[in-house]
């Protein structure tokens, strides 16, 4: 295994080229620095986290370059960005970590909830035990300089009374945390690893509380 070193001196301007020109052309024509700068050096970062982070969530991997077009809008043939994750199943906790023209970004959470998962993590929210554990997680986290985010209905679930003490939690139909780092030396060293490690400690205990208490979806994948 080779281990990790930082991501190549190329992978911000690699991206902040293929934000300029999204196409097959430019693609082609830099897919090697994409294997050498950002690929290769997600996938050593992976390999190395996984064996402390992996237990409970899964294997690492890395995320297809590819944008999936069917449905959208945008036709641009590529991401933006590089992302690699160690998860069990989508929404369920995840440890993820970013590499774009903006930097290194890494996260936590539940980034997608089918229905069957969005029942439970509400259902886990509306009890004073396991609701208020997740409010204090999240609180912590936003102490240490963590964003937290999602999707978030505009109005209250139904069911729910409106003086409900964590409310705006119920209104999440996703939610996770994210902290950002601009473009530094430090993503191109061996630092970088224990940046990504420190924070993905920070954020192991909202991982824990996805996975107990949201798990993975029964449901086929849309």
């Amino acid at each position: 295994m080779t281990k990790f070193a930082g991501f190549g001196e190329h992978a911000v301007e690699f991206y902040d080229g293929l934000e300029a020109d999204n196409s097959k052309p430019y693609w082609e024509d830099h897919v090697e620095v994409y294997r050498s700068d950002v690929r290769g050096p997600m996938e050593a970062l992976l390999a190395e986290l996984t064996p402390e982070f992996g237990p409970g969530f899964g294997e690492g991997k890395v995320f297809r370059p590819y944008r999936d077009v069917r449905f959208s809008h945008d036709k641009t043939p590529y991401k933006t960005h590089c992302g690699g994750v160690v998860e069990q199943g989508r929404g369920g906790g995840a440890y993820y970590v970013e590499v774009s023209s903006a930097g290194l970004r890494v996260g936590g959470g539940c980034f997608h909830l089918q229905s069957d998962q969005l029942a439970r993590y509400r259902q886990a929210v509306d009890t004073e035990i396991h609701g208020k554990a997740l409010a204090d997680i999240l609180a912590k986290l936003r102490r240490a300089g963590w964003t937290i985010a999602g999707d978030v209905m505009k109005t209250k679930p139904r069911g729910y009374p409106d003086d409900h003490p964590r409310l705006e939690l119920l209104k999440h139909r996703s939610l996770y945390a994210v902290k950002s780092w601009d473009p530094d030396d430090t993503l191109h060293e061996r630092a970088c690893l224990d940046r990504v490690r420190k924070a993905w400690r920070q954020v192991r205990a909202f991982n824990e509380w996805a996975r107990d208490h949201v798990g993975i979806s029964e449901k086929p994948r849309r």
